[in-house]
């Protein structure tokens, strides 16, 4: 179901310079959300990550407009006094009045008020319906009956022209917001999605095609060190071996150098989000693994909050013991080392036989035994509340991971966000991303995906699918997604137990790399950050506030957008150094570190970054009268990206 376009919405090479200079000195951007400094989900990030860019370009006249909080208010905003004369008043005003935010002013005579999701659609329908004179916004992040259609198990894609929206939300008790999302995408004037995909959902449940759509970006964090994000992989990655060391102390028969840590996170939508495909496939590859007698572990985490009473006594316990065994050991370390001192003081060899004494052998197998355990290290680090409900652990009693000696594949379920001041796995979810190998998130319903971009960002390559927003502006500007460490799962063209067969396709080619190949790949997920940054991706957003302008001010503002010249417009080429042609090589990622001394296979990493940096920048440096061209022309040339003048 392709979306006819006006614009070119995801093409970063294809939003062409505007002709006409906006002034923005008399103009005012509000920006209004139930999100703003109240994380609830993504949008909190959305607006978090975009500020500073956007007060760069609107400066003292861009106001963010939330709910007052009283704890967030505490933590995550400063309170300072207006330094507008006109906001002063109007927030005096209000406060007056028993209103603690403001989300009008009364004199500036150029207002943009850009509204997200249904929740803050309300003034955007009064302020047409009172006829204000504000240029209006309206972003849906989602569609609110997209999202219950997809928690209910239907066939949503395939039969997305073919609902009887009215009846499907009075069905579900939502018409009543149904109708305020609707009605606030049709008064905007300028009406935006998140993705293409969700673009599509908009045109058939929300009855309006978007004008254009606004991808969700990041602060890109750049390290001064080359190869930093290397070296903070190591060490959160110990850091989380050191958990696994106590969760599954008296069972650890596995060697944790060769053990891969997979993950996914997010709100606990149990289909939506593609856990239960994910454990269908760890199911099958713990049986690849088996079959192929492969010394590979795999360790999935799944981080999902849910309702709890309190942490797993036998989890506590397990980091309890761990911590016993590390003191043990430093004490026997610290005999150790005095005798060996005392030794060479007098100019003696020490007696191998004699350093360890009876006390020191006692001490050590008090220690051996409080690691003995009867039963299986337990899958969920917290008691749950509906335990015998519970999706997850009911799909885990189903395909029978239970975490023992014979299985490849352990499963962890953490039912609560990581935070650095846990007992049980102190690091916050940032260090818990950069220390694991793979991030999955086969998500069925998914309209942008902020997780596997967070990977991106950080190095780590992940899982994503063609019915989220992040897969599919992967798919559409990288040319082979995978060699980047970009997996992208078909859940759209294919049935369940082809993608589940595709997933674990996926995931056992992965477990089959070597060190110096994820190095690799890690090196290329990193460089792909760019493309995800707010310097490049909120040009978007300027683009629909001069559209609003234009529309809502014409004798004064004049936006005309040109159709672009390719329709594929910019796409991020394969890596020099694997082969084009799928013939030569059996996956995307370099041959075994055997293979190291074959010229065809050398591999320079720093000759090969700044091929990507000539290559992912060039499109937003082109003048106003360059387009991108295609690039599928050659795929030998090393400048992959070209210009053509008008």
């Amino acid at each position: 179901m392709p979306l006819a376009r006006s614009l070119s919405v995801t093409s970063l090479s294809g939003l062409e310079e505007w002709d006409e200079e906006f002034e923005l000195e008399d103009a005012v951007l509000f920006e209004i959300a139930w999100e703003v400094a109240n994380k609830v989900g993504g949008i909190y990030t959305v607006i978090q990550t975009k500020a500073r860019l956007t007060a760069e370009e609107w400066g003292e006249n861009y106001f963010l407009v939330g709910p007052y909080v009283e704890s967030n208010v505490r933590t995550q905003v400063e309170l300072i006094e207006p330094t507008n004369p006109v906001l002063k008043r109007t927030i005096d005003k209000m406060n007056s009045s028993g209103c603690k935010f403001a989300a009008q002013s009364e004199e500036p005579p150029h207002i943009v008020a850009h509204f997200h999701e249904w929740l803050a659609g309300l003034g955007l329908v009064l302020c047409r319906k009172r006829q204000l004179p504000v240029a209006t916004i309206f972003t849906t992040h989602a569609t609110l009956l997209g999202r219950y259609l997809c928690a209910g198990s239907v066939d949503f894609y395939n039969n997305l022209s073919k609902f009887n929206v009215d009846k499907e939300a009075g069905d579900r008790q939502i018409y009543h917001r149904y109708c305020l999302e609707r009605a606030a995408a049709h008064c905007a004037h300028v009406f935006t999605t998140v993705s293409q995909i969700t673009a599509i959902e908009a045109e058939h449940l929300l009855k309006r095609k978007p004008d254009i759509v606004t991808p969700n970006g990041l602060n890109v964090k750049k390290f001064s060190a080359m190869h930093e994000f290397q070296n903070l992989h190591a060490q959160s990655k110990s850091r989380i071996q050191e958990f696994v060391r106590g969760h599954f102390y008296g069972h650890l028969d596995f060697n944790l150098d060769k053990c891969l840590f997979l993950f996914i996170a997010g709100r606990y939508e149990f289909s939506n989000k593609g856990a239960d495909i994910f454990l269908e496939a760890l199911a099958r590859l713990n049986y690849l693994l088996r079959v192929n007698h492969s010394d590979v572990t795999v360790i999935a985490f799944f981080i999902m909050p849910a309702r709890t009473n309190n942490f797993n006594v036998e989890t506590l316990k397990g980091q309890a013991v761990r911590k016993q065994l590390w003191d043990t050991a430093h004490t026997v370390k610290e005999r150790f080392g005095k005798k060996l001192y005392e030794s060479l003081l007098v100019g003696q060899l020490p007696d191998v036989a004699k350093m360890l004494d009876k006390e020191d052998f006692t001490i050590m197998k008090r220690a051996i035994f409080a690691t003995q355990r009867q039963s299986q290290p337990p899958i969920c680090t917290h008691n749950m509340l509906d335990d015998s409900s519970d999706p997850i652990l009911n799909s885990v009693r189903r395909i029978g991971l239970f975490n023992s000696s014979a299985d490849r594949v352990k499963i962890i379920f953490h039912p609560e966000f990581l935070s650095s001041t846990s007992p049980l796995l102190p690091m916050d979810y940032e260090e818990f991303v950069r220390g694991c190998h793979l991030g999955v998130f086969p998500s069925y319903y998914e309209p942008w995906g902020y997780t596997p971009a967070e990977c991106t960002v950080m190095g780590i390559p992940s899982i994503s699918t063609n019915l989220s927003g992040f897969g599919c502006f992967m798919e559409e500007h990288i040319a082979d997604p995978s060699a980047y460490g970009i997996y992208i799962l078909d859940r759209r063209y294919k049935g369940v137990d082809e993608s589940c067969n595709q997933l674990t396709s996926f995931l056992f080619q992965f477990c089959k790399q070597s060190r110096r190949q994820r190095i690799i790949q890690r090196n290329r997920t990193e460089r792909l950050s760019d493309l995800l940054d707010w310097r490049y991706l909120g040009r978007y957003y300027i683009a629909a506030r001069h559209m609003a302008l234009a529309k809502a001010f014409p004798d004064t503002f004049i936006y005309e957008p040109h159709e672009p010249s390719s329709a594929t417009g910019f796409r991020y080429p394969r890596p020099a150094s694997v082969p084009p042609s799928p013939s030569l090589s059996r996956h995307s990622s370099p041959h075994h570190s055997e293979a190291e001394e074959d010229e065809d296979e050398r591999y320079d990493e720093d000759l090969e970054a700044e091929k990507d940096r000539v290559n992912i920048r060039q499109p937003y440096t082109a003048t106003k009268n360059k387009t991108s061209a295609n690039l599928g022309a050659d795929e030998n040339e090393d400048d992959a990206v070209a210009n053509d003048k008008n």
